[in-house]
């Protein structure tokens, strides 16, 4: 049993980690090189399926779709890292304090998270896109807000387990101001679960902002996004499937990337895994 577990976990780590490599290399490649201009047209070689001078094919305006799925990549891997920064960060500190002090202050944060929670992530994000604007940077830090909630729950169960520990109640002996206890005694050791916390947010964000881009309140034109791909390849599912099945698939191996990289943490972090 024991090695059967071992085999599933690097396998999670090896596979995922992987497909997020490819993608990262994908990415970093199209910040200076691409096979053609992701804004050229060549209206003669519409709908071109894959072939040697077209890994992908062309879309309906005859551009190479593989040149913006690289540039795709640019979108999904900024809008999640600035969202899961955003998600980190804030959830961090407000599910930190929450958990360190406890009593009143837990009480009224944790009210405030509840009812975060208790309203979909997505439509939060679609409401904050639709009051504020579309466009990359306001998916990204809608998203941001949408992540906050889960990490903050995330954070507090953290602190309020770690607090009584007797590290944490010798340096409060010690005098160390509770910042310093919070923030390099307690949160060096919560650090796991958070870590697989943001992992899954990534996806989540990679996810949701596809999803925002496919209704068109997401990311904007000329900045390719996979979500608009999928939109604008649907109606040539039939006469052109590879439209389709290009950004749909590079959606589908990164957010599973990321959902086996976080399994992998969350196996390696577990002591009962190690027995």
């Amino acid at each position: 049993m024991k090695r059967l577990r071992n085999v599933g976990k690097h396998i999670n780590l090896l596979l995922g980690g992987a497909i997020l490599v490819f993608f990262l290399v994908m990415m970093t490649v199209s910040f200076f090189y691409t096979p053609y201009g992701v804004e050229e047209m060549d209206i003669p070689n519409k709908l071109q399926s894959p072939s040697a001078a077209h890994l992908l094919g062309t879309d309906e305006f005859g551009r190479d779709i593989f040149s913006r799925m690289m540039k795709g990549t640019q979108t999904a891997f900024f809008v999640g890292i600035v969202a899961v920064g955003i998600g980190l960060v804030v959830g961090t500190i407000v599910g930190g304090i929450s958990g360190y002090l406890g009593g009143w202050v837990d009480e009224i944060i944790m009210r405030v998270i509840d009812a975060l929670m208790a309203f979909p992530g997505i439509i939060l994000a679609l409401m904050l896109v639709a009051v504020f604007g579309s466009g990359m940077w306001n998916t990204a830090i809608a998203l941001g807000l949408m992540a906050i909630p889960g990490i903050a729950r995330i954070a507090r169960s953290g602190f309020l387990q770690t607090k009584e520990q007797d590290f944490v109640l010798a340096a409060k002996a010690m005098g160390i101001k509770p910042i310093t206890i919070m923030f390099r005694h307690i949160l060096p050791n919560v650090s796991s679960p958070l870590i697989v916390a943001a992992s899954i947010a990534f996806a989540v964000a990679i996810l949701a902002e596809a999803g925002l881009s496919y209704l068109g309140l997401g990311v904007q034109p000329p900045d390719p996004s996979w979500g608009r791909m999928l939109k604008d390849s649907q109606p040539y599912l039939v006469s052109a499937p590879w439209y389709t099945y290009a950004p749909g698939v590079a959606i589908t191996l990164v957010v599973l990337g990321f959902y086996m990289l976080s399994n992998a943490i969350s196996e390696i972090s577990d002591p009962r895994m190690r027995d």
